[in-house]
């Protein structure tokens, strides 16, 4: 059993008014094109390669920054990995010469 809407909803029979300042403006009509001059076919082409070479640096430049990215991505684990063999080393050795000098300098004990 449907239930009636509440007494003060609109429905598809009544006209809902608005006022003429929550009217849009109306769009102007785009001015009239002009006809261009002809263009010699080269001077076409060389236009065309232009926007060609300009669009082609860019893309490419997005295609490599993407790779790199990609690529420092996939290489940032064993990177670490690596970098933390490397200290470790270089601090165990640091300790061992450190400790290897005290036992032989002046006021060393052993």
């Amino acid at each position: 059993m449907a239930r009636p809407p509440p007494r003060f909803v609109p429905t598809l029979t009544e006209v809902v008014q608005t006022s003429a300042a929550a009217a849009p403006a109306p769009v102007p009509a785009p001015p009239p094109r002009t006809a261009l001059p002809p263009i010699h076919p080269e001077q076409l082409a060389q236009r065309v390669l232009h926007r060609v070479d300009l669009a082609l640096d860019r893309r490419v430049r997005e295609a490599i920054a993407t790779v790199v990215l990609e690529q420092t991505s996939a290489l940032a684990p064993l990177l670490r990995e690596r970098l933390e063999a490397v200290v470790r080393e270089v601090v165990a050795q640091a300790v061992a010469e450190e400790m290897q000098a005290r036992g032989r300098g002046p006021g060393g004990g052993a």
